[in-house]
């Protein structure tokens, strides 16, 4: 019955932000150094908790990919005071939720339930932050999970493109080897290594948690304090990590696949999302492929016919971002395709962007930035990003200002800049034939 109640009460959640300012939060940094970033939203029943740790794949030991995502995997299949079936039972009982996973810069965990079962949740939640056993039954049977979602993820195309890609965007860089590692260094993983990467990795510095739902700053602040203020920072400080490179080359790669089709995905490292070039970028990259009314959609799929879909977007990250343009195609199509798309990236540079297509993609940027706030749980994640980038509680209101003065000339320069075709590697999965191919 819980269960269905929170249900019900998501299906009849109206906007978070209807009638109250982006991001009207308040942040508080306990002594021992993790920020809380709590949203009090009194008509919603529901608690949104989002624990975030600076523990990604990017601090993965080069020699042992998927270090990370392992961890993560395991902190919620046992704890010094429940087994997992123990903390699933006890998390479901109340129609509540709670897991952990990991990215390439950091691993959340993520608690849903209901206000009156707040308590328990955070029980849980502090017991699979600071006492996790990594018991070794539930490690070998974690990575028989992690193998075997790898290699079903090897039948997607898409996986397949941007996992070959990755590496060519960041070489000799953590950001280029998977999260998930592959099946062989997850297979070769132990428990001596998950426990002393959490050891490493997890503590308070650099910690996050945002609070969404009907609860109030004083409370959490005391709930938090004591659940979590007595963890203390790692003996052992994690390496650093460096940013990547801005110029890596550019390389072809081909994946041979028996598939009907063809898949195809083009990138380049570009700036984080701190850099003033981001908005004049964000503006290029709708108006070159950010839906149907971009270039590549009316150049590619609708005069050529080439494309099922094509788009571009910014992938960002702490450390790095990039730009990837994607596309599928009939395989005969393929390379023409892939032809128009650096036609059109040329021309971005060349040719000042029109009024209009200038006025539609501020609109859309703007326009649609407050659904990423639309739920709870997406308020809560864009919160644990913008701390964890450092953008600040107003970036909702710089971000629209900033888009807002972006110019066609500005977005001239950035494109000059950022997205010269020859720049970008390229990856190619289907039935075609380039010399240099990838496994």
């Amino acid at each position: 019955m819980r269960r269905l109640a929170i249900a019900l009460a998501l299906l009849l959640l109206t906007p978070v932000f209807a009638g109250t300012a982006p991001l009207d939060a308040y942040r508080e940094v306990l002594p021992n150094g993790i920020v809380l970033l709590i949203a009090e939203r009194p008509s919603i029943p529901i608690v949104i908790v989002r624990a975030y740790a600076r523990a990604g794949s990017v601090f993965d030991p080069p020699a042992h990919p998927g270090l990370a995502n392992l961890t993560a995997g395991l902190l919620t299949r046992g704890t010094a005071k429940r087994s997992g079936p123990d903390l699933d039972e006890a998390i479901e009982f109340v129609g509540g939720s709670l897991g952990a996973s990991a990215g390439r810069d950091g691993v959340t965990v993520s608690l849903d339930v209901l206000k009156r079962d707040l308590p328990l949740g955070l029980d849980l939640l502090a017991e699979v932050l600071l006492e996790p056993t990594f018991p070794e039954a539930e490690l070998e049977r974690t990575v028989k999970e992690i193998q075997a979602s790898l290699r079903r993820s090897e039948n997607d195309p898409t996986h397949v493109a941007a996992r070959t890609l990755t590496p060519l965007l960041y070489p000799g860089h953590a950001y280029g080897h998977p999260v998930a590692g592959t099946e062989a260094s997850v297979g070769a993983l132990t428990r001596a290594q998950v426990v002393d990467f959490y050891r490493r990795h997890y503590g308070p510095e650099g910690s996050i948690i945002a609070v969404v739902g009907d609860v109030r700053r004083d409370d959490i602040v005391r709930e938090f304090s004591r659940r979590l203020g007595h963890w203390t920072p790692s003996a052992q400080a994690p390496r650093g990590v460096p940013p990547v490179r801005s110029d890596p080359p550019a390389v072809a790669r081909a994946v041979t696949r028996e598939l009907t089709q063809a898949t195809v995905y083009l990138g380049r490292p570009v700036v984080r999302q701190d850099h003033p070039d981001y908005y004049p970028l964000q503006i290029a990259s709708y108006i070159l492929g950010g839906g149907s009314a971009s270039r590549l959609y009316s150049k590619v799929r609708e005069e050529a016919g080439l494309a099922y879909w094509v788009g571009s977007h910014v992938a960002g990250g702490r450390y790095g971002a990039a730009f990837v343009v994607s596309l599928q195609s009939r395989t005969d199509g393929a390379g023409e395709a892939l032809r128009l798309v650096r036609t059109e990236l040329g021309r971005m540079g060349r040719e000042p962007v029109s009024d209009q297509e200038l006025g539609l993609a501020k609109a859309y940027l703007i326009g649609s930035f407050p659904l990423r706030m639309d739920t709870s749980s997406e308020l809560a994640n864009l919160l644990v990003t913008v701390e964890e980038l450092g953008l600040g509680l107003d970036h909702p209101d710089r971000f629209k200002e900033r888009v807002g003065k972006v110019t066609a000339a500005d977005v001239l320069r950035v494109a000059r800049t950022y997205l010269d075709p020859a720049a970008f590697s390229t990856v190619t999965v289907g039935k075609v034939g380039p010399a240099e191919k990838s496994p």
